[in-house]
This record gives structure tokens, sequence and C-alpha cells, in this order.
């Protein structure tokens, strides 16, 4: 069906075509264009200073190099786990498994286990048939956009060698991953235990069957919270409805909460580094509010810059005025808000779609830290959900999306559209993004998959969906 190479690494439905999936053989070759990559790159330090010590690094000593790798818990998770495993060693590169595990978590486990890169096996949001290979390097971020099309250059040569038998990597084993982050969060100055723990939080969470019911509990009991109830927590990959924890599929939380009472609900998608946060009464917080609500918390403790994508909501940027910070929006896309964050110092960033990215514990997507955040800020204020969410402007955002034809030039039809808008506020940075006075309009081809998407937020819903609806029209009518 499809296969996506891009800035989130290379992402596909499984079978099919060798090329036009992820079958076996792409997974090798991109396993193994991404080995050759960090090796290329290990050859360029300055401690390799004449081209013969590059070229021993290349030859004699990559087995030193040491590689992390972590998977959510898809049904092809395990198939994948052992090529891309498999694939490393014949490079002469040590493994360190984490198994089941989280993306975030995988990210940490880079820095904790000092190694040169990592491979997250998710599709994230995606449905079940889909899987993927995300890249971090040494920092335990994703590669960039140059070093992503680098890989992918890689993936199409012919001139890719593996180690010999004596020259094979290791393979270790290592199942304490999702502890080690949860003590890392739990030593935050941010983080308070005991108010939690004092609190007595009930908590409900929905884990979509994937690794979320692995970590979650972990964290949550490590930060005292005792009465726990978890919704689709097989940890089977077989996803009880849409992963993407976006409104339209929580109505199984949501319908739990309002016969029972509890504090508030989590919902994560199959790899961990998004966060929905419901209500006590059954109502969502909507995933835009996740990051807003989170950075409030931390601006009062921390002020400080913040920074989030162009499809996120402009609640962000009122929360930080609020403290006289600066607000600065990214392109779309985890590796551009990091990248975004550090140039303007933010204490606090991510995207509107539940990502929240605190760097004083790691710069990557955390949910983890997200909850332990939150319920820190519920527990000092002795606010409920409700009230904490009541503090925000009553923004709406409408979030489309249509399938993209490979016959349309979408960098024709999106100049276009900048065009007929000129007299308004807009940014070509990713996509189009137009603002108007009191709402605005992105438009842009996902990273992830064959799709447009459209995001129009308002004051209204009704506003929304006929701005989103407009842009929509106007597409329409230009293709």
């Amino acid at each position: 069906m499809t296969l996506i190479k891009s800035i989130s690494g290379i992402r596909g439905t499984i079978g099919g075509n060798i090329g036009e999936n992820l079958t076996p053989v792409d997974v090798v070759k991109f396993t193994t264009a991404f080995a050759t990559f960090l090796l290329e790159k290990r050859a360029k330090e300055p401690t390799a200073s004449s081209q013969s010590e590059k070229d021993n690094l290349l030859d004699e000593d990559c087995s030193r190099m040491r590689m992390v790798v972590g998977r959510d818990a898809r049904i092809s998770g395990d198939i994948v786990n052992r090529l891309v495993c498999s694939t490393l060693q014949s490079m002469g590169i040590d493994v360190i498994d984490l198994g089941l595990s989280t993306t975030p978590t995988t990210e940490m486990a880079v820095i904790q286990q000092k190694a040169d890169g990592g491979i997250i096996i998710t599709a994230s949001h995606n449905p079940m048939q889909w899987n993927a290979l995300k890249l971090l390097d040494r920092t335990g971020e994703f590669v960039s956009g140059a070093e992503a099309k680098r890989i992918v250059e890689l993936t199409e040569s012919d001139d890719l060698s593996y180690a010999t038998f004596d020259k094979l990597g290791s393979y270790q084993l290592y199942e304490n991953a999702i502890q080690d982050h949860v003590d890392a969060i739990l030593k935050l100055p941010l983080v308070n235990k005991n108010a939690i723990a004092k609190a007595n939080f009930k908590v409900i969470l929905d884990t979509v069957n994937s690794t979320g019911a692995l970590a979650l509990p972990v964290l949550l009991k490590a930060l005292g919270v005792n009465d726990v109830t978890i919704l689709n927590g097989e940890m089977n990959g077989v996803f009880a409805h849409n992963p993407e924890p976006i409104p339209e599929n929580l109505a199984g939380i949501c319908n739990a909460m309002s016969r029972s009472n509890y504090d508030v609900g989590f919902v994560v998608d199959p790899d961990v580094d998004r966060l929905a946060i419901v209500k006590e009464d059954g109502t969502l917080f909507v995933e835009e509010n996740t990051l807003v609500a989170v950075a409030d918390y931390v601006l009062q403790h921390t002020p400080g810059n913040t920074v989030s994508n162009l499809s996120s909501s402009r609640a962000l940027k009122d929360v930080t005025d609020k403290y006289g910070k600066t607000y600065t929006p990214s392109a779309v896309g985890e590796v551009n808000v990091v990248e975004m964050m550090k140039a303007t110092n933010a204490v606090i960033g991510g995207e509107g779609n539940g990502g929240v990215i605190y760097p004083e514990l790691h710069y990557g997507r955390d949910a983890l830290v997200g909850i332990a955040l939150f319920l820190t800020y519920m527990a000092e204020s002795k606010k409920s959900c409700s009230q904490i969410r009541a503090l925000y402007p009553d923004y709406c955002i409408v979030k489309k999306k249509t399938e993209l034809d490979s016959s349309v030039n979408l960098k024709e039809i999106l100049a276009k559209i900048a065009q007929k808008y000129a007299n308004y506020q807009v940014n070509t940075v990713d996509g189009v993004r137009v603002d108007f006075e009191d709402s605005w309009v992105h438009v842009r081809s996902s990273n992830t998959e064959p799709i447009m998407r459209i995001y129009a937020e308002a004051l209204t819903p009704q506003i929304a969906e006929n701005i989103a609806n407009k842009l929509m029209g106007d597409i329409r009518e230009l293709m």
C-alpha cells in the first residue's frame, strides 16, 4: 500500500511489494543505511585525524558502536525487531534491546546507555497494519532533515557492506529502561511525588493495547497513585479503537469516567509520546490543551520561552504572553520543534497533538513526564481537572485530512493558496498557515501518511469548521 521516507523515519504498511510497502527487505535496507550513516559520521569526527584512522574506524572498530532498540506492541513489532537487531549485529554494532518499551523511554535509554544512536520500532498513531523505524542520534533525539535525506540516499546505494564473522556485534536484552525513565522523572524539581500521593487521586488510563500498559502503571505507582484502572491494557497490538488520541476515538474512556468517580483520565498513543486528558466528568480536556496546561505549570515556576508547531493552538502563545516571555512557532515535526526550542532557549514546548517536550528531562515528546507534571499541577493547586481547563481560552480546533493523489502538485496548489490569502498574515515555513483576527487555518502534507491535513482554530466549532471547509473547497477548485 504505502512506504513513506521522511524526517520521521521510514514508515509503511506491513507486507506487499518491496519498495512499495514495509517488507523485511526494506527493513534490512533502511537499518543498514542508518548504521552506515552513523559509521560515516563517526569516521568524520575529530578523533579520526587521518584518512587511515577514518578507514580503521569504518573497518576495524565498528564493533565498539552501540545502538539501543525499542518497540511498541504492534503485531509486526517482534518480527521487525529481530530484523533490525540482526542487521545491526551484522554491521558489527553492539545492540541493547529494550524489548517492549516506549518512544521516550528509548530516547532516554540512548543517553543513559551512552549509545551511538537508537531505533524505535513504532508507527506511533497509525493503525495496526502500519509499522515504522524512527531514528535517533547519540543525544537520543531524532536525526535532522538533512541527515534523514542522506540515510534515504544510502538505501539506494549498492556500496553497503557488512562485518565479517569475527567482527559481528553483540546482543543484550535490557529490561530496566522503563524504571530508569521513571526514576529520572521523579528527580525533576517540578515533580512533587509527595503532593501527588497525598492527593489520593483516582486515575483511569486508556493504553490502546500497547506499551502504555507497561509504562504508565510503573510511573503512577512511583508517584504514589494507587487507585488506577486500565482500559485496553493487553499488550497484543490489536488496537481497541483508532489509536490516535483525538476526541472521536475516546468515547470508551469518556463513558467509563461518566459512570464512576475518577479524578482524571489519561490516554496515550501506542508508543506513549502523545497524551490526551479526560476531565473528571467524562468530557475531554482536548489534546490541544495538554501542552498548554503543562506549560502553564512549568512557567509558573520557571518562566521562559515556549515553542509549538504551526498546527498547534494559539492558547500556548496566550499563556506565554501572560508571563512576559516569547512564543515561537515551528514547522511540524518533533525534530523541527526541538531545533526551534534550542534556538530560542525554550523551557517547555511540544506539539498540539498532546506531545509535551520538557528539556529539563530530555528533548523528546514524552507522555510520562506530561502526566507527572500535570498531576503535580493538580495536587499543588488543589484544582480539579475541569477547573484547570477553565483557566485557558475556549478555542475550538477542527482537524481534517484528505488523501493525496500522486498526480497532484501540492507545492503549486499551496503557493496559490498563499497568494489568494496574501492580504492576511501568511506563514509558508511548512505548507501554508493563514492567521485571521480571531482564527487561523493551516494546510500541509503529512510527514507520516499520504494525506493532506487541514487544521483550523476559532472561537466556536462552527467558525472553525467553516474555515476548514472553505480551504478544502479552495484546494479542490485548484486541483
